[in-house]
């Protein structure tokens, strides 16, 4: 069997490689794909962290991926319309820079997860499951009502956002702005799933009555890492408000929260690298199956179907032959 670290390698390179092709074939669609694969990756990474350490199946963090989205429409319509954001008790004007928008999105999402976790960790199993899922559908119809900022019509942003030293409407730039991101959460959640921190979490998945004897609160470690969860996905939407230059309600959506949890369970639950295969190869098929027919989520279904089935380890556990390392 291929060893994981092998199978890792192989996808950070493809991440690498296929825009470097790209760019020589003059292919700027092929690295827009890439980009999408990168943001999908970061998002998917964001959900692993409560599933795949704390166990939480949450099907609500498109909340935290729209918000992320919606913190940068807002403060990028702000600074183009050039109107302030809001005058009283403080003045606070919209921005065109993507290292304050990021810190503005994942403050929000950080905040929303707090709120939504402190009340959704009461409950667990299927439950848990339903109210994120609510939480997610309030947000939706909120953003639907949003009348100031485009409602149903979702709001466009006419230049992407700025970055020090970078041409941000350059591509292959935009992408690097990415990828490295995406390499930095990578990092983030490879030490945080081997500090104390990350081994208690690990252990109150499997038995929280153990940890509790410790000394240990298994809610709080469960509630601090869907906070980490949440900020990793805001991070990841606004990512992708500025690839696409536009924000709109489906950011909110079910249908949203589906996905980025379909990306995880293709790689495999619980690896560091599943949520970036499941991206990559999601990514892939919507891409080669649409153009074969716009019914090509029946060959999605199938595949995850085998994948359930006869690889519970993901992409990565049935070329690996290994359990998840949270296991």
């Amino acid at each position: 069997m291929i060893r994981e670290t092998h199978v890792n390698a192989f996808t950070l390179a493809l991440f690498v490689a296929i825009p470097l092709w790209a760019v020589m074939a003059d292919e700027p669609f092929t690295i827009t794909l890439m980009t999408r694969a990168a943001v999908f990756a970061i998002a998917a990474i964001g959900l692993n962290v409560a599933l795949g350490l704390g166990g939480l199946v949450s099907l609500g963090h498109a909340v935290f991926f729209g918000l992320g989205g919606y913190a940068m429409g807002i403060l990028a319509h702000h600074a183009q319309t050039y109107t302030a954001l809001a005058e009283w008790p403080l003045l606070i004007e919209g921005t065109k820079s993507m290292p304050v928008i990021w810190l503005t999105a994942i403050a929000v999402s950080s905040l929303a997860a707090l709120a939504i976790g402190i009340l959704s960790l009461r409950t667990a199993g299927v439950y848990f499951i339903m109210i994120t899922l609510a939480f997610g559908q309030m947000f939706f119809f909120f953003a639907i009502s949003w009348s100031e900022y485009g409602g149903e019509d979702g709001l466009s942003i006419y230049v992407r956002n700025g970055f020090p030293g970078l041409n941000t409407l350059d591509p292959i730039q935009f992408y690097g702005l990415c990828l490295a991101l995406l390499c930095l959460v990578l990092v983030f959640v490879w030490r945080l799933a081997k500090s104390p921190f990350g081994l208690a979490l690990n252990a109150a998945r499997q038995a929280p009555v153990r940890v509790e004897t410790v000394g240990l609160d298994p809610a709080r470690l469960r509630l601090v890492a869907f906070v980490l969860s949440g900020a990793i996905a805001g991070l990841a939407g606004a990512l992708f408000a500025d690839l696409n230059r536009f924000v709109s309600p489906v950011m909110f959506s079910w249908q949203t929260s589906g996905e980025i949890m379909i990306f995880v369970i293709l790689g495999g639950v619980g690896r560091l690298f599943g949520p970036v295969v499941g991206a990559l190869v999601f990514v892939a098929l919507e891409h080669w199956l649409g153009e074969l027919s716009e019914f090509w989520h029946i060959y999605l279904g199938l595949l995850l179907l085998l994948i359930v089935l006869f690889g519970r380890g993901g992409l990565i556990g049935m070329v690996s032959g290994r359990e998840a390392v949270h296991d």
